[in-house]
């Protein structure tokens, strides 16, 4: 006798059918899908262009606002030995930040200059430049493509996080 009705093995059947459909419309002459859509191939090509100059001048900015941060951290070091334990970490992370962005044989390290003549001045001082980091690195995003724009994020949330840090830093060494 046999079974009629549905079953499990026609239900699965019946659903990858409806998948490969689904995805094999997803093939079709939509924009982006690879067919000529009236544009021609020197538009492509000069908007590439555009755009990877628009990239290397958006990482270009934000290697620049990395490596001046860098040098404030480089700055407070030098000048307030008892932070470095504290502030090599941080400064570590920074690093590793810059040299993600610099292009190779990029810009160079510029050092900071600190008006704190404390270190709980100088921390808080460092802080501020770490807000003002990962304020730039969001900005800067609007205008990123998207791998870009995924690192740069990357990259301000770790800068809040270190001006969080260096706040609480800055309390204990005022203290």
């Amino acid at each position: 006798m046999r079974r009629t009705g549905t079953t499990r093995r026609g239900v699965f059947t019946a659903t990858g059918a409806i998948a490969l459909g689904a995805v094999l419309a997803g093939c079709g002459d939509g924009p982006g899908s690879g067919k000529d859509s009236g544009r021609s191939g020197a538009a492509t090509a000069a908007e590439q262009a555009s755009a990877a100059r628009a990239e290397k001048r958006i990482r270009a900015a934000a290697a620049r606002t990395s490596l001046e941060l860098l040098g404030g951290y480089e700055h407070v070091i030098r000048a307030h030995p008892a932070t470095a334990a504290g502030l090599s970490p941080l400064r570590d992370a920074v690093r590793a930040h810059a040299k993600a962005l610099v292009p190779a044989g990029g810009q160079s390290l510029a050092l900071g200059r600190s008006r704190a003549t404390d270190a709980g001045a100088a921390l808080r001082e460092l802080a501020a430049a770490e807000r003002r980091a990962a304020d730039a690195h969001l900005a800067a995003l609007l205008e990123a493509p998207p791998e870009l724009a995924r690192l740069l994020a990357s990259i301000a949330a770790a800068g809040a996080s270190h001006a969080f840090l260096l706040t609480e830093l800055a309390k204990e060494n005022s203290s």
